[in-house]
């Protein structure tokens, strides 16, 4: 690959550069010197986007294996996603087989124009068949060796499960210690219940605020836990799943929250039915839901979770973080989510409205009429 430049106002961990970035694959170097963006009309160029929920998009779904995974990484990344990890449902065993197979050689093999798979968030089925939200029932307990038996179909980045399910704190301690990113999520479990996973090695939460149960002053709930707790949690901000008043209690309560997109095949795709691992979903309004009315997913994508989050007040640099570096940190990937020489040339460059003008993935920029 012949080496690359771009110009603009570049967003680097030590704040903003007015300049240039030369990159193959990786950055090579950024040219410039510091730069506020309101004091020219330059493009922005941000992080490439990172997100570590993604069920679907373009009409597939991660469930269905094959090449579906291919086309929802395309998707994303017309959408600024560099890197994605694709995200199962509750189902019988042979069919996340099935999908984390599919995962396990998309990891391997980056296809053209298509967002980096780097591995799996396991979303079930180890959660409460109780506060299934939109997941099929399929919920069980988990055990150590069926993990580590799926672990060898593809890299488990991300596991969510329900701390109060019996079992699950001595495998939250177990699956910690092997490096997974243990998540609660889909869970009934109180406010010590959260607390005590944490203490067992718990990192994160599943999409926050949903599928677990809420905070009241005298019950503070799981909510109550990550709040008062947490360093990492992922929350959908398509202000649907959380209202704008819940997100910005969140962002002060928790220093490295991150967005995910929780997107599903209705993602690009218009108003209709579609598939959701084993349920059948139906896009209308811009959202997705079970025929009886819960919300199931959402088709958004993390361009625009980043043009929800400065419409929310948040300044472009602490935005774009929640939408890349605090991903990549959580999962400690130092080469991604930031713009600096060595790391991987992942790169958004954005107009002055935070429109897509350009997407580089590992150096390579995408096209961007490829849908």
């Amino acid at each position: 690959m012949s080496g690359a430049t771009i110009q603009g106002n570049i967003l680097t961990p030590a704040g903003w550069v007015h300049g240039e970035i030369a990159f193959e694959e990786r950055i090579a170097a950024i040219h410039g010197g510091a730069g506020n963006p309101e004091s020219n009309g330059d493009d922005y160029i941000l992080p490439g986007f990172i997100d570590l929920h993604v069920h679907g998009g373009a009409g597939k779904d991660v469930m269905e294996g094959g090449d579906a995974i291919h086309t929802i990484a395309k998707i994303h990344a017309l959408h600024g996603t560099t890197s994605l990890l694709g995200t199962t449902m509750t189902a019988p065993q042979e069919e996340i087989d099935i999908a984390l197979a599919a995962i396990g050689k998309a990891v391997k093999q980056r296809g053209k124009n298509e967002s980096r798979v780097l591995g799996a968030h396991l979303e079930g089925p180890y959660i409460n068949s109780g506060k299934l939200g939109a997941q099929p029932n399929f919920a069980r307990a988990a055990t150590l060796e069926e993990v580590q038996r799926l672990e060898a179909l593809a890299p488990l980045k991300v596991i969510t499960v329900a701390p109060e399910i019996a079992g699950h704190l001595q495998l939250v301690r177990e699956l910690a210690g092997e490096g997974m990113r243990v998540q609660i999520g889909h869970t009934l479990g109180s406010y010590d219940d959260g607390v005590a996973a944490i203490e067992h090695g718990a990192s994160g939460f599943t999409h926050l605020f949903n599928a677990m149960s809420g905070l009241h002053h005298r019950e503070p709930g799981m909510v109550g836990a990550a709040l008062a707790h947490a360093e990492y949690a992922e929350l959908i901000p398509d202000l649907l799943h959380v209202h704008p008043g819940a997100i910005r209690t969140a962002l002060r309560a928790i220093p490295r929250l991150y967005c995910v997109t929780d997107s599903t095949a209705a993602t690009g795709m218009p108003d209709g039915e579609y598939m959701l691992g084993r349920h059948t979903v139906h896009k209308c309004m811009g959202g997705v839901r079970l025929p009886d009315g819960t919300l199931a997913g959402s088709t958004l994508t993390l361009d625009q979770a980043l043009r929800n989050l400065v419409g929310l007040g948040l300044p472009l640099a602490d935005a774009s973080a929640r939408v890349s570096t605090h991903a990549a940190d959580y999962l400690g990937l130092q080469e991604r989510g930031r713009i600096k020489a060595g790391a991987y040339a992942d790169l958004v460059v954005l107009d002055r409205d935070l429109n897509i003008k350009a997407v580089y993935i590992e150096g390579e920029r995408c096209d961007l009429n490829d849908a």
